[in-house]
């Protein structure tokens, strides 16, 4: 009966590909059908199923998560705030001089404001609803100006600390402890901050070389295209910037906790909308709906993935899954290759969240056992997701910026402009994967590991927060 559990995951991606359903109601419903059929079978008895509310208590008593309706608000506030129009002016306008200057304008709105839009969804919504007009009204052809806009939105899978991080930074913890269980070691276990260290020098290649290849396109263009903002508005458009920078800076090197920065975000944000005018009471009305809406999905998708894995667990399909994974050719390197082809391939049917909780669990614990490298495989897996995001037609960046775009160009056309930037995320993940000290450029010392005698191998009754969360 291991083979069930692959069998729901296998039946959670054909329903969620076929019938467009709530990914939450996809999961209770296949985990239910499991529950039942288990039961049936004689797998295991309805009482094992009341570990199910101690889970849940769990997940909801992880302050953690106390920054994920602060970081949607602040997703929804920058969305209906001018505040990528005055972030794109003023990029626009200290390198007007150059011909490319509307695309490196828009990468740099790109990195400043994804890390805190929250998703992919969102990002590409806000800057295919500013941006784009600006880069047609520049001149710039519509492939290239959607290549941008698609790259810009994907850069807070990568960018510390946005919520995709945050999320998955919790997964991996979790999926180290049981990695940890399992082989009997005691040394630091991975949380949220050690990812954050992790990934920024991979996120700095990646924006350094997004902007030399977003030069070296448009180098050739008529400078001057992008309206120059004035004093006032230019003194402004730094200040936002120059707040942005050290809000997340302050995160990332553990200066400020993302709960807090996400609080000061979301209260900055407001308060700039008042002052300037245009929060009214009917935009924080839409905005607060938008924020209740997001945050409401995204807890039942947290519920929903704990029952999943409990039925799973419950089958003994992790340990099936472990053994396919130690079963993997080339050692560690195969196992790792594998996760990541999997990873790559549920990103074009899934989005970052749904990935983190329902396909991390399952599959990152069996991995890490052979990969002990908690930070280096993560990065790695964020940087693959990342590339298929970007990946046209079934990329979620580019399918949600086609969405808002006047102009939306044909695949093959839309292929090769976005090829020079999915080549460079290759480049940046052949690097990582070839270099793992580029992502322990930053870390404190590591404690020495410690051999602890009789190590488990049931990862069934391991609780999914073994360890104290990380804020």
């Amino acid at each position: 009966m291991e083979a069930v559990g692959l069998v729901m995951l296998a039946s959670v991606a054909g329903l969620l590909a076929v019938t467009g359903l709530p990914v939450f109601v996809v999961l209770v419903g296949v985990s239910v059908v499991g529950a039942v059929t288990g039961m049936a079978g004689g797998v295991f008895t309805f009482p094992v199923l009341t570990a199910l509310p101690n889970r849940l208590t769990g997940l909801l008593e992880n302050d953690l998560l106390q920054a994920l309706p602060l970081y949607v608000l602040m997703g929804a506030l920058l969305d209906r705030l001018p505040l990528a129009e005055i972030l794109f002016g003023g990029a626009a306008t200290l390198v007007r001089r150059s011909g490319a200057a509307p695309l490196l304008a828009a990468l740099g709105v790109g990195a400043l404001i994804a890390p805190m839009n929250g998703s992919v969804a969102a990002s590409a919504t806000t800057l295919g609803r500013v941006v784009a007009p600006r880069l047609a009204a520049a001149g710039i052809r519509p492939e290239r100006s959607l290549a941008v806009i698609c790259l810009a939105s994907t850069f807070g899978v990568v960018v510390p600390p946005s919520l995709v991080l945050l999320l998955l930074g919790d997964a991996m913890m979790r999926a180290h402890t049981e990695a940890l269980n399992a082989t009997g070691q005691m040394t630091r276990i991975l949380n949220t901050q050690d990812l954050f260290r992790g990934a920024v020098g991979p996120a700095a290649l990646l924006l350094g070389l997004s902007l030399a290849v977003a030069w070296w396109s448009g180098r050739k263009g008529k400078p001057g295209t992008v309206p120059p903002l004035g004093g006032k508005a230019l003194i402004l458009a730094g200040a936002v910037a120059l707040f942005i920078m050290t809000l997340l800076g302050g995160v990332a090197v553990g200066r400020f906790y993302a709960v807090e920065a996400a609080s000061m975000g979301a209260f900055a944000l407001a308060l700039g909308g008042v002052v300037s005018g245009r929060l009214s009471l009917n935009v924080l009305n839409e905005v607060l709906v938008d924020t209740m809406a997001v945050s409401g999905a995204l807890f039942a998708l947290f519920a929903g993935a704990t029952t999943f894995t409990l039925v799973f667990r419950l089958f003994g399909s992790d340990r099936l899954l472990a053994g396919l994974v130690e079963a993997l050719p080339f050692g560690a390197t195969g196992a790792l290759a594998g996760v990541l082809v999997i990873l790559a391939a549920s990103a074009l049917v899934l989005d970052a969240f749904e990935i983190i909780f329902v396909i991390v669990p399952v599959l990152m614990p069996p991995l890490l056992v052979r990969v002990p490298d908690a930070v280096w495989v993560a990065v790695a897996a964020l940087l693959t997701l990342q590339a298929s995001f970007l990946l046209p037609p079934l990329g979620q960046a580019v399918l949600m910026a086609r969405r808002v775009v006047a102009e939306a160009p044909r695949t093959g056309i839309l292929l090769r402009a976005v090829a020079p930037f999915l080549g460079l995320q290759l480049a940046v993940l052949a690097l990582v994967l070839a270099f793992p000290a580029l992502v322990h450029l930053t870390e404190p010392a590591a404690a020495p590991a410690i051999q602890i005698q009789g190590g488990s191998q049931d990862w069934t009754a391991t609780p999914l927060y073994e360890a104290e969360p990380t804020r």
